[in-house]
């Protein structure tokens, strides 16, 4: 069966407008995401993102923070510190080595991911997981070039997309 879009991209030429829709479509599926999920807890995106990681991995750092969710350290160091202040975590100083720090979930925030609709990383990582390896590597490769012609700061790459 073929559908409504793919059967128009088939026949038509593609213009810069219809792509520029379709950039439309997914930044309206990414926003509308991360704005019924801070309607729902009251928490940015990448909060509830990042309060579910140190829920799968109790005693986590904030480099492994920063790891799984792609982003720079500080950045990983201010989405912690806004969940401590909300009383969601605690840290407390590593026993081996004092200046890195372990996170563990409180009863708090484990109530408040139970009242979020996931997926807590957005739907974006979560629908690019699911494209083909090969769908991915031309994706990558046709962003790249996009990314030369906006003469775009690259290092926004670390900004997680519930921040923008």
């Amino acid at each position: 069966m073929v559908t409504k879009t793919s059967s128009k991209v088939a026949q038509e030429p593609v213009t810069p407008a219809q792509v520029l829709r379709r950039f439309r479509v997914v930044f309206n599926a990414v926003r509308t995401h991360f704005r019924d999920m801070e309607k729902q807890v009251g928490l940015g995106g990448a909060q509830v993102w990042a309060l579910s990681i140190i829920k799968a991995h109790p005693g986590i750092g904030m480099g492994g923070i920063a790891q799984n969710m792609e982003i720079h350290q500080s950045t990983a160091s201010n989405l912690i510190k806004a969940l401590q202040k909300r009383g969601l975590i605690e840290m407390t100083k590593a026993s081996e080595d004092r200046r890195n720090v372990c996170l563990k979930i409180l009863p708090e925030g484990t109530a408040l991911l139970k009242k979020v609709s996931g997926p807590f990383e957005g739907v974006l990582p979560v629908a690019l997981s699911e494209l083909k390896e090969s769908t991915l590597k031309r994706l990558d490769k046709d962003l790249s070039e996009l990314i030369v012609l906006l003469k775009a700061d690259e290092s926004a790459e670390e900004v997680p997309l519930a921040s923008i």
